[in-house]
C-alpha cells in the first residue's frame, strides 16, 4: 500500500509543472489578448472621438450639413443653426480628399482605401506584419475624408487600426509569425466589435472575412472574442450602452413571406454585383490616371460633391438613414436614391485611393433596398408582408454578406447592430441566397478561397493533403525493375548496367526475395575498375538496411522516408511481406501526384 501511495505521490509531482506551465502560458497569452483589447479599445474611442469633432468642424459649421444619427450614436457637440450649403459641400469632399491623400501617400501609402484588403494582405502574405505608423495615418486620413462629405463607414479603418494594433504588440513582444496573426485578427475583432457595438460579431468577423468560402480561421475566435469583449466594454464605459441601431420587435410568424425574402435575396444579389463591379472599376480607373496619387482622392472628392450637391443623403455615413428606414420614416423613392447614389458616391470617395470602409455603405444600402422590397410587397400583400422594417434589418445583413462573403458573421452583426434577434431565419435564408448567387464576386480582392489557399497555412495542408494518400494509391505510378540475384558476378552486372537506365537497384536472393539495395552512386568508384569482375559478386554490393515502403503507408511517411538518406527512390514492398518487392517508387512521382491532389481539389471548390 505504501508503494502505491509513493506512486500516486510521484505521479502529482510529475504532472504538476507541465500544469504550471500550462497555467502560465495562458495567463501570460490572456494579458496579452487583454492589452490588445485595451489599446484596440482606445484606438476605437479615439477614433470615434475624431469622427464627431471632424462632422461637428466641417460638415455643420462649414457647410450647415446635419445628417440624422443613429440610435447608438450619441452627440458628443451641440449641433449648429446655420443653413446648408450646397456648393460647399460641393468642394468640402475634394478638399477633404486632397487632405487625406497628401497625409496617406507621404506617410503610408498602404493606409489608402477600405482597410479590410490591406489587413487580409498582411495576415496572408506578411506574417501579420503592418507598419507602426499605420494605424496613426489611417486614423487621421479617415477622419479627414469622411467627415468632408466622403462616403465611407468605419469599419474597414478601424479595421486596420485594430490589426495594426495587434501586429505591434506582437512584434514588440518578438512572438512567432503565427502569433502575430493571431494578435493581429484580435485587434481587428476588437477594433470592430467596439464600434459596432456587436462584440461577438467581431470576433466572428475576424476570423470569417479572410477567406472567400465559408471558412473561420478557429485559432483565432477565442482570442478575438476576449480582445472584443474588453474593447467593446470599455468603448460603452466612455460613450454608452446600447446598440447602434434601435430597431422595433419583429418578429417571423408567417411562412409566407419568406416568398418576398427570397425576391429580397435576389435584388440583393444583383446590386451586390453590380456594386462589386463599379467598385472595382472605379479603382482601376484611378490605378490608370498618370497622375501623382494624392490628387486622385481629391478628383474622388470631386465626383463626390457633385453627386451630393443633388443628393446630400449619400455623403458620410449614412447610419442615421438606415435608423429612419428601420421605421418607415422615408418614402420609397429616397431610399431608392440612397441606394443608388450610395453605390457611386462610395465608389468615388474610396475607389479613387481615399480612406474609408465598405461596411457601413453597404449596411446603408442593403437597409435602403430592403425598405423599397419591404414597402413594395406591404402595398401588394399586406397581410403576408406586414412589418416593412423587418426587410431594412434583413437587407442590411444580406448585402454585405453577398459583397464580402462573410454570410455568419454578418447576421450576428446586423442582430446585435440592431438589437434585433427574431429576424435569425429570414437573414440565413436571404444571406445564405445572396451569397451562394455571388460568391464568383468579392469587394475583398485580397480574401482567397480558402485555408488551403493561404500562404500563412501552406506547410499544415501539405502535411494535411499528404497524409490522407496512401502509396496503393500511386501503384499505376510505381515501376517493375529487374532485380539482380546475389550471385551473379560484377562482370556481368556491369554488362546489364550498360542495357539499363535504372539507378536503384534491388538484390534478391534464391528464394527471389528482397536481401540488399544499392544505387549507381554506391558503384561508381569501382565500375571500371579492372581485376574484380569475377572475384566479387552482387550479394557484397550494396546495403542489407533498407528503408522501404508499403502500400498502406501515406505520403507523408514516405517523403520522410526519401529525406532520411537523401534517396530519390524507393522500394514498394508488400504489407504480409516486407521482403517480396512491388516496384519502386521515385520521389518526383510523389511530389507529381501530390500537386495533381491539389489542383483537383481546388477544381472541385
Amino acid at each position: 500500500m505504501r508503494l502505491f501511495k509513493d506512486d500516486v505521490n510521484r505521479l502529482h509531482v510529475d504532472s504538476g509543472s507541465p500544469f504550471r506551465e500550462g497555467l502560465s502560458r495562458i495567463g501570460r497569452w490572456s494579458i496579452y489578448y487583454a492589452a490588445v483589447g485595451i489599446f484596440a479599445g482606445v484606438g476605437a474611442i479615439i477614433f470615434y472621438y475624431l469622427c464627431q469633432l471632424g462632422m461637428r468642424i466641417f460638415l455643420d459649421s462649414l457647410a450647415g450639413f446635419r445628417p440624422p444619427s443613429s440610435a447608438g450614436e450619441y452627440a458628443l457637440f451641440v449641433p449648429g443653426i446655420g443653413e446648408v450649403n450646397r456648393w460647399v459641400l460641393l468642394i468640402l469632399p475634394a478638399c477633404g480628399g486632397l487632405l487625406s491623400g497628401w497625409l496617406v501617400y507621404t506617410f503610408a501609402p498602404e493606409a489608402a482605401g477600405a482597410g479590410n484588403d490591406a489587413a487580409i494582405h498582411a495576415y496572408h502574405n506578411t506574417e501579420g506584419f503592418i507598419r507602426t505608423r499605420v494605424p496613426f495615418v489611417k486614423t487621421l486620413a479617415t477622419v479627414i475624408t469622411l467627415t468632408t462629405g466622403g462616403s465611407g463607414g468605419r469599419e474597414g479603418p478601424i479595421a486596420q487600426i485594430g490589426a495594426g494594433i495587434g501586429s505591434l504588440v506582437a512584434t514588440k513582444l518578438k512572438l512567432s509569425a503565427r502569433e502575430r496573426r493571431i494578435l493581429m485578427a484580435a485587434g481587428i475583432a476588437a477594433g470592430v466589435g467596439s464600434i459596432f457595438r456587436a462584440p461577438l460579431a467581431g470576433a466572428l468577423f475576424a476570423a470569417e472575412f479572410l477567406y472567400r468560402d465559408p471558412e473561420f480561421e478557429y485559432e483565432v475566435i477565442i482570442p478575438a472574442g476576449m480582445a472584443s469583449v474588453i474593447a467593446y466594454c470599455l468603448f460603452c464605459t466612455v460613450f454608452g450602452w446600447g446598440s447602434l441601431l434601435e430597431s422595433p420587435d419583429f418578429i417571423f410568424r408567417n411562412p409566407l413571406e419568406l416568398g418576398p425574402y427570397l425576391v429580397l435575396a435576389l435584388v440583393v444579389a444583383g446590386s451586390g454585383v453590380l456594386f462589386i463591379k463599379l467598385f472595382h472599376g472605379t479603382t482601376r480607373l484611378f490605378n490608370q490616371l498618370k497622375i501623382p496619387n494624392y490628387l486622385k482622392p481629391a478628383i474622388g472628392g470631386g465626383l463626390t460633391g457633385i453627386i451630393g450637391f443633388f443628393l446630400p443623403h449619400t455623403l458620410a455615413f449614412g447610419y442615421g438613414y438606415a435608423q429612419k428606414a428601420l421605421t418607415q420614416e422615408v418614402a420609397l423613392p429616397f431610399l431608392l436614391s440612397l441606394a443608388i447614389g450610395k453605390m457611386f458616391t462610395t465608389s468615388f470617395s474610396i475607389g479613387s485611393g481615399g480612406s474609408g470602409g465598405l461596411f457601413g455603405p453597404s449596411i446603408v444600402i442593403g437597409a435602403a433596398l430592403g425598405g423599397v422590397v419591404g414597402q413594395l410587397f406591404h402595398q401588394l400583400i399586406p397581410g403576408v408582408v406586414g412589418s416593412p422594417g423587418a426587410f431594412v434589418v434583413v437587407g442590411m445583413a444580406s448585402f454585405f454578406a453577398a459583397v464580402s462573403n462573410t454570410p455568419i458573421s454578418t447576421i450576428i452583426f446586423v442582430s446585435e447592430m440592431t438589437n434585433s434577434y427574431h429576424l435569425l431565419l429570414p437573414s440565413l435564408l436571404v444571406c445564405s441566397t445572396a451569397y451562394l448567387a455571388t460568391r464568383r464576386w468579392t469587394i475583398f480582392k485580397s480574401q482567397v478561397w480558402r485555408r488551403i489557399d493561404s500562404p500563412a497555412h501552406a506547410g499544415e495542408f501539405f502535411v494535411d493533403v499528404l497524409q490522407t494518400i496512401k502509396v496503393k494509391d500511386l501503384l499505376d505510378r510505381v515501376r517493375k525493375v529487374i532485380m539482380i540475384p546475389e550471385s551473379m558476378p560484377f562482370a556481368d552486372f556491369k554488362k546489364h548496367f550498360s542495357e539499363t537506365e535504372q539507378h536503384y537497384f534491388p538484390v534478391m536472393d534464391q528464394q527471389g526475395k528482397l536481401s540488399r539495395i544499392f544505387s549507381v552512386n554506391d558503384i561508381r568508384s569501382v565500375l571500371f575498375s579492372p581485376g574484380i569482375g569475377q572475384l566479387v559478386v552482387m550479394k557484397d554490393i550494396g546495403t542489407s538496411e533498407i528503408i522501404t515502403t508499403s502500400p498502406s503507408d501515406d505520403l507523408n511517411s514516405v517523403l520522410k522516408k526519401f529525406t532520411v538518406k537523401n534517396i530519390d527512390s524507393l522500394p514498394v514492398v508488400r504489407d504480409e511481406d516486407p521482403r517480396e518487392l512491388i516496384g519502386m517508387l521515385n520521389r518526383r512521382e510523389v511530389i507529381a501526384f501530390y500537386n495533381q491532389r491539389v489542383q483537383d481539389m481546388k477544381s472541385l471548390a
